[in-house]
């Protein structure tokens, strides 16, 4: 179930509410778990074995870190921790990579392992972290260890954050499991959050999806230069209207239950570096990865080789959390190397140059790196790059397409970047709750005729 969908708006989401907000407030995070398994398991039932696994295997051993810590026995507490890390990453590493690394060593020849053909368990990659942190917070004392068992089982199962995150760290999120507000004027935010983010993924990332779409299934020998960069540059908006709707969706629907979650991006394709990149995009992801991975290793504490050493380490495990294949390490070791350039001399010589020069040297080097993270055949890849490099023009056909999206382009172009919100907040000195309710409204009806309508309507990170 997906939220841009008829189901989950006009069915699900309102009879959730209205069994959450009928019930007690003890009792509430009981109903939450019962829905949440309810959306989990709406395509995939059988999966909910493996939430109802994570759930007690990751309580249990927060309990194990918690005695083993009041009994001051730290190598049992940390034993425990890495217990709980291993089963994570050994879940994440069996159904996501098991047969990737199969149909690999059965090309080198080695055939004693089979593909089992396996569905990956949607949003497995971000549940997996978010219990994973749960332990960890738990060991460094950053977060209480949680008694209620049916508490827990709602902050690993719940739907607003399950399927494509935010990546949120069970300390982020530990008061709020417990004891949070219910308002209208946080329920009203969480529907304009909501209602934009829909906006941005059926009205936005759906249309230029299908540019990039169009683009990428043509003959790439014979696409020209323009069309080649029109359609990554299409495919740039799509990812981000796509991911950035969704995580504001999730936002949304976390207000209207009453929990604040972190924000997962800041207007990213504004950078004037990689390194201002990833500070704004996929926000929570970066945070994991620094806090659990990068800063234990050394971060930028002891020496430069060393430092280099942990940026490739966290940046080759980027690049395969979003997927197995091996496009995707390509990816992360690509803006490795680029972020060690920044660290050694590139960060000051972009500080001294004018600002457009920062925009063009990021926005150039960010469309490149869309290609290897979104054309998984290395030929293929090899061949849409030689289209941008080294194409010819592209004809009338450019023209076509520029003249059928171009409006929505535009209309991405623009809303990528700080624009509207600045002439928004710049209207209304103080919030206008009402008039953000009318543009909510607005959106809603707009998404629902234009699903009504049509069946392409992919979630990206689903898939991750």
């Amino acid at each position: 179930m997906v939220f841009s969908s008829l189901v989950f708006m006009f069915a699900y989401l309102p009879v959730t509410l209205a069994a959450y907000y009928l019930t007690p407030l003890r009792a509430r995070n009981a109903v939450l778990l019962v829905c949440n398994l309810i959306f989990y398991g709406w395509g995939e039932p059988v999966y909910i074995l493996i939430m109802f696994a994570s759930i007690a295997i990751d309580y249990t051993h927060g309990m194990l870190v918690e005695r083993a810590k009041k009994k001051g026995n730290l190598r049992a507490a940390k034993g425990a921790v890495v217990s709980s890390v291993v089963f994570n990453l050994a879940l994440l590493l069996f159904f996501k990579y098991y047969d990737f690394f199969a149909e690999n060593l059965n090309a080198l020849g080695v055939g004693f392992v089979k593909p089992l053909g396996l569905a990956l368990p949607i949003g497995i990659s971000f549940y997996t972290f978010q219990t994973m942190s749960y332990t960890i917070d738990v060991y460094r004392g950053d977060a209480k260890v949680q008694r209620n068992i049916l508490s827990f089982g709602m902050f690993v199962t719940l739907f607003p954050q399950l399927i494509a995150g935010p990546i949120i760290k069970y300390k982020e999120l530990a008061e709020q499991i417990d004891s949070r507000s219910h308002n209208v004027d946080r329920f009203a935010s969480g529907v304009s959050r909501f209602c934009a983010g829909l906006a941005k993924k059926v009205l936005v990332a759906n249309n230029v999806g299908a540019l990039w779409d169009a683009v990428k299934a043509s003959d790439l020998t014979t696409v020209g230069a323009p069309l080649a960069w029109l359609g990554i540059i299409a495919y740039a908006f799509q990812i981000y209207f796509d991911f950035s709707g969704y995580s504001d969706m999730a936002i949304g629907l976390g207000r209207m239950f009453g929990f604040e979650f972190p924000e997962n991006f800041n207007y990213p394709y504004v950078s004037r570096s990689i390194t201002e990149f990833w500070r704004r995009w996929h926000i929570s992801l970066g945070s994991f990865f620094r806090e659990y991975v990068y800063i234990p290793l050394g971060g930028s504490r002891r020496g430069l080789p060393r430092q280099y050493r942990n940026i490739l380490v966290v940046w080759a495990l980027t690049g395969f959390w979003h997927g197995a294949s091996w496009n995707f390490l390509v990816w992360g070791l690509y803006f490795a190397v680029i972020l060690m350039l920044e660290k050694t001399f590139l960060l000051k010589a972009l500080e001294r140059a004018p600002r457009w020069v920062g925009h063009v040297y990021a926005i150039f080097l960010i469309i490149v790196g869309w290609v290897l993270f979104a054309v998984e055949d290395f030929g293929s890849m090899g061949l849409y790059l030689r289209a941008m490099f080294a194409g010819g023009a592209s004809g009338s056909v450019f023209f076509y397409y520029l003249a059928s999206f171009g409006p929505v382009m535009l209309l991405a172009g623009v809303g990528s970047t700080p624009l509207v919100k600045k002439l928004w907040t710049g209207l209304h000195e103080k919030p206008c709750a009402a008039g953000a309710l009318v543009l909510a409204a607005a959106a809603l009806v707009l998404c629902t005729a234009y699903l009504v309508n049509t069946s392409y309507n992919p979630f990206l990170y689903f898939r991750f």
